[in-house]
């Protein structure tokens, strides 16, 4: 193991609480229609996307023959189930708000079934570990010096900030199977990554458009929103996917491992104050305050 990896324990996290049965506002990121909508339709796509990400590396279990690895699976898998769960209960409050949760669902449905019945077996894998980069990478985005979640509600926060710390654990494990089981080479790799990162944006800016017109918001209203959020995720300086940017490349260089990605300076933190309180709220908090 060379000195740049960064090694993680994979934690099974269950039976959390956030509050999302509480008053939590509509508009819960800094009262803003837009942020608020556009990491709402981020999170109605998870529950449907974490079974594809399961499924895609259950294909190739039987065939992992080293312990560790098999180890790590299985806590991926169960890591992944319980984001799911979480983020279904959060869908469930969207749906009271009348957002069209099942047909997005249904679509991603769809999407993701299609490449698991019509796709070469391994790319639905392929797929799965760039997203698990683009997820892994998430932690510095929610807690970073120009966090995307400024002004969230807590809760909200808390849910994001625990998902973001479990993606960073396992980030390695569909990388791995994809690397040392189903051999997948180079160029597959980065061509269906770039697939991915497009895919990923121009998505949940769909889905983002669909809940804005069923807000009720009309189109001029929208296109105001629209023109402002639109800065916000891709301004060249602080942007939110601007800021992303080199650490989505770091996946597109010939030896990159998801070892190699820098520890975000809230993961101790977080874990920290979450062994001492048992309160992801807590180690929420705890870890904003330190950044």
């Amino acid at each position: 193991m060379d000195s740049n990896t960064i090694q993680t324990h994979i934690v099974p996290r269950t039976d959390l609480d956030f509050g999302l049965d509480g008053d939590i506002p509509r508009y819960w990121l800094d009262g803003h229609p837009f942020k608020t909508r556009f990491v709402d339709a981020l999170s109605m796509t998870f529950p449907i996307g974490e079974r594809f990400f399961i499924s895609s590396v259950r294909r190739y279990r039987d065939q992992i023959t080293d312990p560790q690895q098999l180890a790590e699976v299985r806590d991926f898998m169960r890591q992944e189930g319980q984001h799911g769960i979480v983020h279904n209960q959060w869908n469930d409050r969207l749906r009271e708000q009348g957002v069209p949760v099942d047909a997005i669902e249904q679509f991603c449905d769809r999407f993701f079934k299609w490449q698991l019945g019509n796709l070469p077996q391994s790319w639905p894998l392929v797929y799965t570990a760039s997203v698990e980069h683009l997820t892994a990478i998430m932690a510095d985005a929610v807690f970073g010096n120009a966090s995307f979640l400024q002004g969230a509600d807590e809760r909200m926060r808390a849910v994001f900030a625990w998902h973001a710390i479990e993606e960073f654990e396992h980030k390695a494990v569909a990388f791995d199977v994809m690397q040392k089981t189903a051999k997948v080479g180079y160029f597959t790799r980065v061509g269906i990554m770039a697939a991915a990162v497009i895919t990923f944006q121009v998505l949940t800016l769909h889905f983002l458009g669909k809940v804005l017109k069923s807000d009720g918001f009309s189109f001029g209203q929208r296109a105001r929103l629209w023109a402002s959020g639109m800065w916000w995720l891709y301004k060249p300086v602080g942007g939110v996917f601007s800021r992303m940017a080199p650490a989505v490349l770091q996946y597109f260089k010939p030896g990159f491992h998801p070892t190699h990605i820098k520890e975000p300076a809230c993961y101790r933190v977080w874990n920290e104050s979450y062994e001492n309180s048992g309160d992801p709220l807590q180690a929420s908090r705890s870890t904003l305050l330190a950044a």
